[in-house]
């Protein structure tokens, strides 16, 4: 028996489990966004980070439900390759989403600017190392795989936009 995962996060880089396939798509109907808190890996409490999760665009199990566990949903949907294909490349899909209800998924962070954004990642670290960290290691995984996700480009331009001005007041 097969599983798929669909891994949108660090998940592509470091899986941190054996995987005998990588397919490169996409969940219709989903958009990547830095809306999640990460208070385990690249926060804490008093500074969360932000990893991403998928919420709807308008118009070794074991080991993924503790490492995801902030991610509140885990959904089994269809992964596309192509934009314009209404046959699914893979059906049933395992994916896990954070919910915007506050009340279920207490990191939940929500949208912010892109700069308010970019600020929180540079200040948070956590105990898996600096959120810029993760934010430029999904940038450069993200683009091998040959997929340009504006939002994560955007973001990780934004973040070294930050700290070039930081430096540059320092000197």
């Amino acid at each position: 028996m097969g599983m798929w995962v669909f891994g949108y996060g660090s998940l592509i880089w470091k899986a941190g489990f054996h995987f005998d396939e990588r397919v490169v798509g996409f969940i219709k109907g989903y958009r990547r966004v830095f809306h999640q808190g990460s208070t385990d890996h690249r926060g804490t409490p008093k500074f969360p980070g932000r990893t991403v999760t998928l919420e709807p665009a308008e118009g070794e199990v074991c080991y993924l439900e503790v490492r995801e566990k902030q991610y509140d949903k885990k959904a089994y949907l269809d992964l596309f390759t192509d934009p314009m294909a209404t046959t699914p490349a893979v059906s049933g899909v395992m994916v896990y989403i954070a919910s915007a209800n506050k009340q279920l998924n207490s990191n939940y962070l929500g949208p912010a600017s892109l700069e308010d954004i970019a600020k929180q990642i540079i200040q948070a670290e956590g105990p898996s190392g600096p959120n810029r960290d993760y934010l430029f290691q999904l940038e450069k995984a993200l683009l091998e795989l040959g997929c340009e996700d504006k939002h994560v480009i955007d973001l990780a331009n934004t973040v070294r936009r930050i700290l070039s001005e930081e430096d540059s007041a320092s000197k």
